[in-house]
């Protein structure tokens, strides 16, 4: 039998916790899926696997070899993809993670160009509000916007800085008026990202002055684009990076307040696997999104 085949299944069947997931994920029989395993066991001399009626898991000997052969598969995997890229058109299928805003608002407007470009690459789009596992998941390519990327195992770039702003529309503000100082805002009724770190205590900053409001939210939801068009209905002041309101406050639809307070900005990161070389399609894919980010100058514009 194929050594690589058999490492490739064991790896499979590692993360699948099931010999007959991992068949189905490469197009095997249960009984070829099992000779593969017998095989390098028989081999290498070692139990990897220890199987019951119930349930798979790895000896202590198959953590390790899982550890190592994943490794090496990935990178094995990594120098055929460059070695294709050299002589033919760039290919495969890239999984992209992001929030759902970041999907609508830079991931799908970057896409007829880039898939015109690169037809061969088809994009698998992975709407997250909640940070995904780039290893564990097979990311290709996540953004991910924080006040800091703390993740050393994956390579990060760095793609823009963005405010984060308190608005609402016209006629909120007409009704309810226009907040003047941060301890107004305990009176008004609050349009809260649940995501967002500590996501009702909102520490501003005026050059020496500071303020911490801790302020009780009316309406809450997971996902940013609920909470601006609460906004949009009157429903509230929201609180949100400026990235996801600024098309909404140049049409004038919603009016930024306490614009000349800070709350600590965020900063947008592009994070992949770190490998000796970039798949193209991932370098590709990074290379058009940064360029997306400088033809518009979106960090003047959301930082300002």
């Amino acid at each position: 039998m194929d050594p690589f085949k058999e490492v490739e299944f064991f790896i499979q069947v590692a993360e699948a916790g099931s010999i007959s997931k991992a068949a189905e994920r490469l197009g095997l029989s249960v009984s070829a899926a099992s000779r593969h395993l017998i095989a390098l066991e028989t081999r290498l001399g070692v139990r990897l696997v220890q199987r019951t009626t119930r349930q798979l898991s790895l000896t202590e000997v198959g953590e390790e070899f899982y550890r190592r052969t994943r490794s090496v598969m990935a990178d094995l995997k990594e120098a055929e993809s460059v070695a294709r890229d050299a002589v033919v058109q760039p290919r495969g299928v890239l999984r992209v993670t992001a929030s759902l805003s970041f999907c609508l608002l830079h991931i799908e407007p970057l896409l007829p160009e880039f898939t015109r470009r690169y037809p061969e690459i088809s994009v698998d789009v992975i709407a997250a509000n909640r940070y995904l596992d780039v290893m564990e998941n097979n990311v290709d390519v996540a953004i991910r916007t924080r006040q800091f990327e703390a993740d050393n195992n994956l390579t990060i770039r760095r793609l823009a800085e963005t405010r984060r702003i308190l608005a609402a529309s016209p006629a909120y503000l007409e009704k309810n008026g226009i907040p003047k100082h941060p301890m107004d805002l305990i009176r008004h009724k609050m349009l809260v990202y649940d995501y967002a770190i500590n996501p009702t205590e909102l520490p501003f900053k005026r050059r020496d002055e500071t303020a911490t409001v801790n302020v009780r939210s009316f309406i809450s939801a997971n996902d940013g684009q609920f909470v601006l068009k609460a906004a949009l209905d009157d429903l509230g002041i929201l609180i949100q990076p400026k990235y996801i309101v600024q098309d909404h406050l140049e049409r004038g639809e919603l009016v930024s307040v306490l614009d000349d307070w800070d709350l600590p900005r965020l900063t947008m990161n592009i994070a992949f696997q770190t490998r000796r070389h970039m798949p193209a399609k991932v370098r590709l894919f990074i290379e058009a999104l940064a360029e997306r980010f400088r033809k518009n100058d979106y960090e003047r514009l959301w930082t300002k």
